[in-house]
């Protein structure tokens, strides 16, 4: 007969297994995510920078104008360009790293370091996926072992105790 106990372990790990699961999907959507942002935001320091070039400008020669003026609309804009092209540098920087890492490290690095639009829009959107790559099996078995792991770390203060020796039917008779 199955105890309980071993089927809401079995039922715990299996249920951490495919939580962990998605995080390698996790990652590869929001990296997706990531990659269009980044062209975007290249696409708009990009045609800041060819404004500033037609004009005998750099980027800084440019935005120094900017916060120089006397029009309020005009140093917002400075401030915006500069809060873009942050923006553009960190997803840029983020990308170079989720690109350089093993694909099942990638989940781990996402949540370190996450642009918070990218991440916030990857979450509301996420679809779940069955993992059939390596490393989604690797991130099934983590969370079959955490599950397992957490179900026993819940439960040992309720555990019997068992006797050290064995029980008398077990015992051999000479």
């Amino acid at each position: 007969m199955i105890r309980p106990g071993t089927v809401a372990a079995l039922v715990t790990s299996v249920l951490a297994g495919m939580a962990t699961s998605q995080a390698p999907e996790f990652a590869q959507q929001y990296r997706q995510r990531l990659e269009g942002a980044r062209h975007e935001l290249a696409r708009v320091v990009s045609d800041f920078d060819a404004d500033a070039a037609r004009n005998k400008l750099d980027r800084e020669g440019a935005l120094a104008l900017q916060d120089r003026s006397q029009e309020p609309f005009i140093r917002d804009r400075a401030r915006s360009v500069r809060r873009v092209i942050e923006r553009a540098e960190h997803i840029d920087q983020q990308s170079a790293r989720l690109a350089e890492l093993p694909p099942a490290l990638r989940p781990v690095a996402v949540v370190a370091d996450p642009d918070g639009e990218v991440f916030a829009g990857s979450l509301r959107d996420f679809e779940p996926a069955v993992p059939l790559t390596s490393h989604g099996l690797i991130w099934t078995g983590v969370g079959l072992l955490l599950g397992f792991g957490l179900f026993r770390l819940v439960t040992f203060p309720f555990r019997r105790r068992r006797s050290v020796q064995a029980p008398a039917r077990h015992q051999r008779q000479i």
